[in-house]
């Protein structure tokens, strides 16, 4: 199976994004692996300026609808994952 894509918007220093990834990576499955971009909003001032303290938000397509933010929505993300699986 192709890695299931994800983008975190996050910044360095951030507990709450720290949490997120690790929320994220612990849904990590055999069979179903991850493509986890992490996109650091402060070194990008469009990126800033879109997210500020917004951060952090999870996609997964970037150019899709957001998954959640602050923190890890499991429901909503795993009907993503169920969502690319199926589309496999």
């Amino acid at each position: 199976m192709e890695a299931i894509p994800f983008t975190l918007y996050s910044r360095v220093w951030c507990h709450l994004c720290e949490d997120m990834l690790a929320a994220l990576k612990a849904l990590e499955q055999p069979g179903r692996p991850f493509a986890i971009t992490v996109l650091d909003v402060d070194a990008d001032p469009a990126l800033e300026a879109r997210f500020d303290e917004l951060v952090p938000v999870l996609y997964g397509d970037p150019d899709g609808e957001e998954l959640c933010h602050y923190f890890l929505d499991r429901e909503k993300v795993e009907a993503y994952i169920a969502a690319q699986i199926a589309e496999a």
